[in-house]
């Protein structure tokens, strides 16, 4: 056995173990560690912002694109929400041990779903350090023993920030291996904790599409994943344009560097002599980089051409793509042909059509007269969310509380006996 396959096997096992114990914990121990680990978060602040500063300093001498290097600085605000994260879920309804349905039998037995924790969840991430306190705080909430692998970006920061909650976890009761954060950057450690299916039930990848197709193609666990965010905007010719372009924008400039920013605008040809121009030159003042079909080229100045590659890119940066349709169904198929069923949204003020766009886009969220950016469990009311997930199996769209949860079936008898 190599070192790596030794030492995943020791974080495994260890974790397994605490899981055991995690199930038994009861709501106030698990509500009282994740208000610690806020708290610990708060007051250590500057800390985790000089460990985070080196990173940084890093990723840009590495040449890191902007939108990653978003995604790995960690501000006052950022770590503020990382803490206001945690209490929230904290104070959440625990799902561990609700029963969800309860019927009688013909013999007077009586059978029920309870929900119970997976029992140990392996998250593999890149980037974003938040993601860290995010993780942390679900897995625990709901039972579980978690391990976190963040990106070698964020190492200095994930590390920091890994300890303030396991110190603070222990303090409030929390069984030792219940959190690990795994402090070694080797690409071969990784592979060999996808191959601990013996004590780890679920992976969770959340990073960039080449991540994602390592861990699924690596992995003898299974892997809950979105393989990318082709995200979509379609106005439609009864849109409020004041709204759309509204819309539009912050679903592209608000933070490009996530997965439910927007990709592709979809503009229903009625609209687009004058809802267009007035658009792009908004987003061109926001520094996004415009490309567009032939019909969009025609309307503005300074649009690229788009190719067959741009309907189908994640760019997670100021880029968009735009497309001239000439009704709702022609915005549809494309979405169907070019999308990844992520976040896709209608802006129109006909509630029959509305309605019919809910009903025939497939995606984990389907919005109306909304941004993309708002498909966020914190946004939904979920509290942080570990992931949003684009699979049918086992949860889909943001993945909250009880996504981390799986049931069991009780049974209240009296003496039955099968005849």
């Amino acid at each position: 056995m190599t070192d790596f396959a030794k030492t995943a096997e020791l974080i495994a096992k260890r974790a397994r173990a605490a899981s055991r114990l995690m199930a038994q914990c009861s709501t106030a121990v698990k509500t009282d560690a994740l208000h610690k680990m806020a708290a610990a978060l708060t007051d250590a602040a500057e800390m985790i912002q000089t460990a985070n500063a080196e990173d940084v300093a890093a990723a840009k001498k590495a040449g890191l694109s902007s939108a990653l290097i978003d995604r790995l600085t960690l501000t006052p605000k950022r770590i503020g929400e990382m803490a206001t994260g945690l209490r929230e879920v904290a104070d959440l309804p625990d799902p561990v041990g609700e029963i969800e349905r309860m019927w009688l039998r013909p013999n007077g037995m009586r059978v029920g779903r309870m929900r119970v924790p997976l029992g140990v969840i392996g998250v593999i991430y890149e980037s974003r350090p938040n993601v860290t306190a995010e993780a942390a705080g679900l897995c625990l909430k709901a039972g579980n023993a978690v391990i976190l692998r963040g990106g070698s970006e964020a190492v200095r920061s994930n590390v920091a920030i890994g300890r303030l909650l396991h110190d603070a976890g222990l303090k409030a009761g929390l069984p030792e291996g219940a959190l690990t954060v795994v402090d070694r950057t080797e690409r071969e450690l990784v592979g060999a904790l996808l191959k601990q299916d013996r004590y780890i039930d679920l992976i969770i990848p959340r990073g960039g599409e080449g991540l994602i197709r390592t861990v699924i193609e690596q992995s003898t666990i299974p892997v809950i994943k979105h393989d990318k965010g082709v995200c979509h905007i379609y106005v439609d010719e009864a849109a409020d344009l004041a709204m759309a372009e509204s819309v539009c924008v912050n679903a592209k400039v608000q933070r490009p560097g996530t997965c439910n920013a927007v990709e592709t605008l979809l503009i229903h040809q009625s609209l687009a002599p004058t809802f267009l121009p007035k658009l792009i030159d908004r987003l061109q003042q926001a520094k996004v980089e415009v490309r567009g079909c032939d019909r969009t080229k025609k309307l503005a100045k300074g649009v690229k051409a788009a190719t067959e590659a741009d309907w189908t890119a994640e760019y997670l940066d100021l880029i968009v793509s735009v497309k001239v349709v000439d009704s709702m169904d022609e915005a549809v198929e494309h979405i169907a042909t070019y999308g990844s069923q992520h976040t896709d949204a209608i802006i129109t003020q006909d509630y029959q059509r509305a309605m019919e766009f809910l009903r025939v886009v497939d995606s984990s969220a389907v919005m109306v007269n909304a941004s993309t950016r708002l498909n966020d469990g914190g946004q939904f009311g979920l509290g942080a969310e570990i992931g949003i997930s684009t699979g049918r199996l086992h949860a889909r769209g943001p993945m909250g509380l009880h996504d981390l949860t799986t049931i069991k079936y009780i049974v209240l008898g009296e003496g039955q006996l099968r005849e």
